[in-house]
């Protein structure tokens, strides 16, 4: 169980009269969606940031930008509990944006401001070297 999502926290993506709705009542549903969101954060961003720090805060020494991605993607799959065939795709965008995100932050390509960082030895990949290509080009004949 997580400590790092409060109930509260999900008043500013989601009204609490449809969360309860939708989990009916069942407070230890939303604790699974938020241990299941934060194990999928975990997958991307420990390659680079301390991930026991940033999931271990509580309170306003959390980071925002990391909740709120991580609120997104636990209402994603609390949705798809519900009735997936009726998933708002306003959620489904939110989750697809959450994961280029964490994609984005897994290839180094933008950071997240604020959150602690490995130690230089302990991040993956810590090469002078880097190898990668250009993208498969699909050619036409």
């Amino acid at each position: 169980m997580s400590q790092f999502v409060e109930l509260r926290d999900y008043d500013a993506s989601i009204h609490r009269d449809i969360l309860d709705a939708l989990v009916r009542e069942d407070e230890p549903v939303i604790e699974i969606c938020e241990d299941r969101a934060i194990a999928e954060m975990r997958c991307y961003l420990s390659k680079r940031y301390d991930c026991d720090r940033i999931f271990s805060a509580t309170g306003e020494e959390r980071n925002q930008l990391v909740l709120m991605m991580v609120i997104d993607i636990a209402v994603y799959h609390i949705f798809c509990i519900h009735n997936p065939q009726k998933l708002s795709p306003m959620r489904k965008d939110r989750y697809e944006r959450a994961v280029e995100w964490m994609k984005a932050v897994a290839a180094e390509e933008i950071s997240i401001e604020g959150a602690p960082l490995l130690p230089a030895e302990e991040r993956a990949g810590n090469s002078d070297f880097r190898i990668e290509s250009n993208r498969k080009r699909t050619n036409h004949w």
